[in-house]
Formats: C-alpha cells, sequence, structure tokens
C-alpha cells in the first residue's frame, strides 16, 4: 500500500472557530472550501486572512488592475460557502517572506481572531512527485506555524495584542503527506463553485488547473476511498504545540 492509498483519520469536528490563512486568493479554493462549506452548514465560524491580493499571479496584466478584481472575487467565493469575514494583509504577491513582520501580523490575526483551527495550504517544498511549491505557500506555512506559539506568548510582539494560545490545530490542504480527511460529498458543488468566482484567474490560467470542475472532482474522488467515502478533502494536520 503506497502513502496515497494508505487510510487518512477523520478531520476532528468538535470545535466552533477557525481562521483561514493563506497567500493568494484561489489558494483555498483548490480544494478545501468544499470542507469549509461543510463546517458553516454545521454552524462554524470561519474567517479568511490572505497575506496578498493575488496582484502578480496574471503576467498579461498589471498588478494594479488585477490586485482589485481578486480582491472582489475572493469575497464573492467566500461568500458561495458561508464566510463572510475577509481580511487582506497586503504583504506583496510573490514577494512574502517568513519574517518577523510576517509572524507579527500571523500572530496578531490569531490573537484577534482565536482561531481553534488554523487552515492553510500546503508549505511543503514539493506538491508531490517532480514539483516545486510556490514560495509564498511555502512562505506563509513556516510562519504561520511559527506565529501559533508566538500568538501564545505574551513578551513575543506586545503590540500585536493579548496573548493568546487556544488554537489546537493547524491544517495545510494539498499536502503531499495528508494525514486527515473531510467527507465533502454534499459540499463539493459549493467548493466547485468557490473556485469559479475566480473568473479573472481562470480565464487566464493554462493547464489542468483551469478546468475547475474536473480538477476538484478527481482530487476529491482520489482521496474519498481514504475515508470510505465517495469525496474528500484532504489535511496535513499539525497540534499547535
Amino acid at each position: 500500500m503506497t502513502n496515497q492509498e494508505a487510510p487518512l483519520e477523520i478531520f476532528p469536528e468538535d470545535w466552533n472557530r477557525a481562521l483561514a490563512v493563506v497567500a493568494h486568493p484561489d489558494d483555498m479554493e483548490y480544494g478545501a472550501a468544499s470542507a469549509v462549506a461543510r463546517w458553516t452548514s454545521q454552524g462554524k465560524d470561519v474567517r479568511y486572512v490572505l497575506v496578498t491580493e493575488g496582484e502578480a499571479g496574471i503576467a498579461s496584466m498589471p498588478p494594479s488592475e488585477v490586485g482589485p478584481a481578486r480582491v472582489e472575487e475572493q469575497v464573492a467565493s467566500c461568500a458561495v460557502v458561508g464566510v463572510t469575514d475577509v481580511t487582506f494583509l497586503d504583504h506583496p504577491d510573490g514577494k512574502v517572506v517568513a519574517d518577523l513582520t510576517l509572524r507579527e501580523d500571523l500572530a496578531r490575526v490569531i490573537r484577534t481572531h482565536k482561531p481553534e483551527v488554523l487552515l492553510s495550504i500546503n508549505f511543503r517544498d514539493s506538491w508531490g512527485g517532480p514539483s516545486w511549491n510556490h514560495a509564498d505557500h511555502r512562505a506563509v506555512g513556516i510562519a504561520l506555524l511559527d506565529a501559533v506559539r508566538d500568538a501564545a506568548n505574551p513578551w513575543i510582539f506586545p503590540d500585536a495584542g493579548e496573548a493568546w494560545g487556544g488554537t489546537e490545530i493547524v491544517a495545510f490542504s494539498g499536502s503531499p503527506q495528508p494525514t486527515h480527511g473531510v467527507d465533502v460529498g454534499q459540499h463539493l458543488d459549493a467548493g466547485i463553485s468557490s473556485l469559479l468566482c475566480h473568473k479573472l484567474y481562470l480565464d487566464n490560467l493554462g493547464g489542468d488547473m483551469a478546468h475547475a470542475a474536473d480538477f476538484l472532482k478527481e482530487n476529491a474522488a482520489a482521496s474519498g476511498h481514504r475515508i470510505g467515502a465517495e469525496f474528500a478533502a484532504t489535511f496535513e494536520v499539525i497540534g499547535a504545540g
């Protein structure tokens, strides 16, 4: 049995508030948004923080045009899966660094929103196989893990709000090392609709990822059997300690 076939644990759902922190508009929509739709349908409070506006994501258009359009698309995308609280931190797209500035910004949003669960996208070097992950994804993931500890320490970034250490889970979608799965069979359509809101980006994206419905269905179906479901979203879960 390969790592891609091994059973996964069921993602715990005994929590009330989650915060998704990702680098770009569309990061959550490539798989994790279906799980968000499930959780908001259960009455859970899920909020989003975007480190950048994704303004450098379309080579044929200037960032001054792309950024505002992608912000608008992200807000619409969030609404589809029941998320209305969306914040942009305005770090430069493509130049995100896991430095003290980013750690402080992330510690501040953790202290502000007080999530029990943090969600993000794969921060590993690769997506699996011969691939290389985006620098912004890697930087945000590493800084987020550090910021969880920072947020709990009153002596670290004391100007970034009152210390808070209640985050119990940090979960990364799209990881080549998933540990948990979420049954999204009843919510995959919402996840697809959420991704389709990123029309400007998809219209300028080549390859399989531009075909939103097919891409998401194929990936969710490939993971479903690992939790005994038709469709699943997968996460690498890391404890916050």
